[in-house]
């Protein structure tokens, strides 16, 4: 297979972890005989550095001529601390998901057995954790009309069936393949836009007959993310709820290092790490680079190539396995490995299992 990637690094962290993602996948191309290109663009911070827009036209044009894109992370601290700023890093990725038509974010949330000693939460709890949570990524109060003066300040939380249906669509279609239970997550009980997803879904159960579908207010699904992880299959909700509901889910696992996530919808799918751009650590090598490498994995998942994401990550389980850690998950008196050492170790692994 052929395909065309573009590689979107971003700032602070991005581009170490960005390049250890591909060299996960150029190791994969190689194994199973693929052909990859890449195409290298700005996007955040590095792109209004360099022209003003976080997002401009020609990085555009390169996800929308790519078959994929494989983001990294966009952030920094002089736009952060600076409350005055028009023009943010985080509007390029906002940006890149409105105009790439990327209404679905899916982020698996599962927990490794070499790792449940850093889960916050009880061994006994997030065993065999796994499950998804789409996000609606396109609707809400993220991109609704807004308000902000010195005295009122007001966001749309604005939803239309066709979103909706969707953005339902795809979570009963992850739910067929996973074990047939999906749970919506709204706040029915005083949002009117979440009685329209309650509505909606409502309708839409009778096509799923073989799909379990049961309801629950977003307040309740947090607390039973942390009190019963295992319940979960797939959950699906709204945009501001998901933001949310999948950052709190990235704590079972015991780093925001490990997870990776895809972004779908109408034109080119993207891939990246949950994790920010975590600047502090910028050109420290020890930023975790294994969520960007699983983002390839599930790259790899959506063009139907199991057997390459299964390589890649019995390749990671293997790192897990042997030590090959970063400092945020390594073990006490074990060897230190930084993001280069872990990216050319899995690199290799993959060439090799």
């Amino acid at each position: 297979m052929k395909l065309n990637i573009a590689l979107l690094a971003g700032d602070g962290i991005g581009p170490e972890i960005s390049v250890q993602g591909r060299a996960a996948l150029e190791a994969v191309a190689r194994r199973f005989g693929h052909e990859v290109t890449f195409t290298e663009a700005l996007v955040g911070a590095a792109a209004i550095d360099a022209t003003g827009d976080p997002f401009p036209r020609e990085t555009l044009e390169a996800c929308q001529a790519a078959d994929a894109v494989l983001f990294s992370a966009v952030g920094d601290p002089k736009y952060d601390n600076d409350p005055a700023a028009t023009v943010r890093p985080e509007q390029g990725l906002l940006a890149m998901r409105k105009q790439l038509g990327l209404f679905a974010n899916i982020r698996p949330v599962q927990t490794f057995d070499s790792l449940l000693h850093l889960s916050p939460l009880r061994e006994e709890l997030v065993r065999g954790a796994d499950f998804v949570c789409i996000r609606e990524l396109t609707g809400g109060m993220y991109f609704g009309e807004k308000h902000e003066g010195e005295d009122e300040a007001w966001d749309t939380n604005k939803y239309t069936r066709e979103e909706v249906e969707r953005i339902l669509r795809v979570g009963y279609q992850y739910a067929r393949q996973r074990r047939r239970h999906l749970t919506v997550v709204d706040k029915a009980n005083v949002l009117a836009s979440s009685r329209l997803w309650r509505s909606v879904a409502q309708q839409m159960m009778g096509e799923y007959p073989d799909v379990e579908t049961d309801f629950m207010y977003v307040d309740n699904a947090s607390m039973r993310m942390i009190q019963e992880p295992r319940f979960f299959d797939v959950m699906v909700t709204e945009n501001t709820f998901g933001d949310i509901l999948t950052d709190e889910g990235s704590c079972i696992s015991g780093s925001m290092g490990l997870l990776p996530s895809a972004s779908t919808g109408t034109g080119t799918p993207v891939f990246e790490p949950i994790h920010g751009s975590w600047p502090q650590a910028k050109g420290k090598n020890i930023a975790n680079p294994l969520a960007q490498i699983l983002s390839v994995a599930m790259l790899l998942e959506y063009f139907g190539l199991s057997d390459e994401a299964a390589c890649v990550r019995r390749a990671v389980d293997d790192s897990l396995a042997e030590g090959v850690r970063t400092p945020d998950i390594q073990l006490p008196s074990a060897p230190r490995y930084g993001t280069r050492e872990v990216g050319q170790w899995i690199a290799e692994r993959i060439a090799s299992v």
